[in-house]
């Protein structure tokens, strides 16, 4: 698993390859969550190379989007494979948060109050 991460104006991109499984579900967590604390608000996952997410995943991605509401911030998911796209809509991630197809779309979103 790799994250990479840049600063697009105000909105910070991350980038994730690879699996987000129980096995590295924390150290991610803690990365993702460091951006917020650092004062980041709008925060873009670009999960194109994402392979596979498990439930361990999907709770990172909950905890991630419940910090930034606490603070105002936004979160936009773009870029997901079929299969990573399927495990979202099952759990019903899809209905209750910003998901898009393209990293321009994503950028456009968090850049709207």
């Amino acid at each position: 698993m790799a994250l990479a991460i840049e600063k697009i104006e105000d909105t910070v991109v991350i980038s994730a390859e690879g699996q987000i499984n129980s096995g590295n579900a924390s150290a991610i967590e803690a990365e993702l969550l460091s951006q917020v604390d650092k004062g980041e608000h709008r925060i873009v996952l670009d999960l194109a190379l994402l392979s596979y997410i498990s439930s361990a995943g999907l709770r990172v991605v909950l905890l991630l989007a419940k910090r930034l509401k606490q603070v105002n911030g936004k979160l936009v998911l773009c870029a997901l494979q079929s299969r990573v796209r399927e495990v979202f809509d099952i759990s019903g991630f899809l209905s209750i948060l910003a998901v898009v197809e393209t990293r321009e779309e994503a950028l456009r979103t968090t850049a709207v109050d």
